[in-house]
C-alpha cells in the first residue's frame, strides 16, 4: 500500500434515447447489491479481500463534477461514453445527483440522490426508482480529492473517477492499485472513453 492509501482508508423517448438512460441507470444500480436483483451483474472482486470506506472522508469537497475514468462492465453500459457525474451539496447532508453521458452520440441523463451511511459511504437513488438503492463506498481519494475510487461490496461494480476527462498516469496507478487491494480483478476494468464532451 502506498502512503495515499493508507492515508484515505480505515486500517464517486424511444429507441437509442431509452437505452442510454438504462445504461446511465446501470452505471448507478448495475446491481450493486440485494436492493437491485433486476439488474443482474458479475462480482468482479474477491469478497474475502479487505473493503473500507475512506474514514476521513470529507463530503464537502467530494462535491462538483466527476468523469469516470474507469469502469467494471455492467449490463446496459456497453458504448457508454463521456459519462460523469455531478454531485450538489443538499441541506440535510446529502447530495443532489446528476449522471450524463453519451451513447451512440444520443446525449442521456438521470437524476437522483446520494446520502450519507457512514464515513466514505453513500446511499444511492434513482428519482425514476426511488424504490432501490445501492450502497456506493469511497475506497480511495487523493489528498486534494482529484482522484477517487469507489466501490460496492458486493463486487459487482466499481469506478475510477478524477475531476479531469485526462487523469495522470500517476493517480490512475494509485487508483488500480486500490482496486487491487480491494480485490478487483485489474484485468477486467474497462478505460471509458472521454472527449471532454457535455453532452446534455
Amino acid at each position: 500500500m502506498d502512503q495515499a492509501a493508507r492515508d484515505g482508508v480505515d486500517p464517486a423517448g424511444r429507441g437509442a434515447g431509452r437505452l442510454a438512460r438504462a445504461g446511465l441507470l446501470a452505471l448507478l444500480l448495475a446491481a450493486c447489491s440485494t436492493e437491485a436483483p433486476i439488474l443482474p451483474a458479475p462480482v468482479y472482486r474477491d469478497t474475502a479481500a479487505p473493503f473500507a470506506s475512506v474514514a476521513a472522508f470529507e463530503p464537502a469537497r467530494f462535491a462538483g463534477l466527476w468523469y469516470e475514468i474507469a469502469s467494471y462492465p455492467t449490463p446496459f453500459q456497453a458504448g457508454c461514453a463521456n459519462t460523469r457525474a455531478e454531485y450538489t451539496p443538499r441541506g440535510d447532508g446529502g447530495f443532489d445527483l446528476v449522471n450524463r453521458c453519451t451513447r451512440g452520440g444520443t446525449p442521456a441523463q438521470v437524476t437522483g440522490t446520494a446520502m450519507p451511511a457512514g464515513p466514505g459511504r453513500l446511499e444511492v437513488r434513482i428519482d425514476a426508482m426511488p424504490f432501490l438503492s445501492s450502497p456506493y463506498w469511497v475506497l480511495w481519494v487523493d489528498e486534494g480529492y482529484r482522484t477517487a475510487v469507489v466501490g460496492v461490496p458486493s463486487g459487482r461494480a466499481a469506478w475510477i473517477l478524477d475531476r479531469s476527462p485526462v487523469i495522470p498516469p500517476d493517480r490512475l496507478a494509485a487508483a488500480r492499485q486500490m482496486l487491487s487491494f480491494a480485490g478487483y480483478d485489474l484485468s477486467q476494468l474497462r478505460m471509458t472513453p472521454q472527449s471532454g464532451d457535455q453532452g446534455v
